[in-house]
């Protein structure tokens, strides 16, 4: 009598095994053999640029800050009622005198240090430029501080410096490309000599050139 059923069974048992062996979950490797690092995401090396970004002047109106590629230019959050509002003097002193070299102060008012910047777009503008004649870009009022409703033009900043500001008239230094350079504390004034030299030296530095595209075959 034929018995083909027991020739079956002996390739079901070699089959079995390697299927169940298949379908198992990949093992954690051996202790002491170093995990294989996840792969870093595309662009995540690349500096981080403000002027990508787009916000609104202190008249309401939207702005790209793209115009000013090419130029070297100082974040400040700024407040009407602080101790440090004289800056704003120092400020548009520095603005006025290198504008023509490819430099410019940009005012990003905010009332997150003591409330002292309450007041309106109008009476913002009516009290700079009255009492401090003030002529570089003013924006619109800002949140600084990390969280909910925190402006993006802060946000890049305070990643790419690792720090935000901790009181009014921090600055922050952007050069030709974009990328933020350093951050200055509230007390550096706007005429000390470490701002300024570090002004003159982005001033100086040329942008990095894209390499040449390669010729078509």
């Amino acid at each position: 009598m034929r018995q083909p059923i027991l020739v079956l069974f002996p390739v079901l048992a070699l089959a079995l095994p390697g299927a169940a062996r298949s379908q198992q979950p990949p093992q954690p490797p051996a202790k002491g053999e170093p995990a294989k690092p996840a792969p870093e995401p595309k662009g995540a090396t690349t500096p981080m640029s403000l002027y990508t970004l787009k916000t609104r002047t202190l008249d309401g109106k939207d702005v790209d800050l793209s115009q000013y590629k090419g130029k070297v230019t100082l974040v400040v959050n700024v407040a009407s009622k602080c101790g440090l509002t004289p800056q704003y003097e120092g400020l548009e002193a520095l603005h006025s005198k290198l504008k023509e070299k490819g430099f410019a102060v940009l005012g990003f008012p905010s009332n997150d240090f003591g409330g002292q910047e309450p007041g309106t777009p109008e009476q913002i503008r009516a009290f700079c430029t009255d009492k401090y004649k003030v002529d570089f870009p003013m924006f619109a009022k800002v949140q600084t501080k990390a969280g909910e409703g925190q402006s993006p033009v802060y946000d890049l900043l305070g990643k790419a410096a690792g720090k935000l500001p901790e009181w009014n008239f921090g600055k922050y230094l952007v050069g030709k490309d974009g990328t933020v350079l350093q951050f200055f504390d509230s007390k550096v004034k706007p005429d000390s000599e470490e701002l300024r030299a570090a002004i003159d030296k982005a001033l100086a530095d040329k942008p990095a050139e894209k390499p040449a595209d390669k010729p078509k075959k």
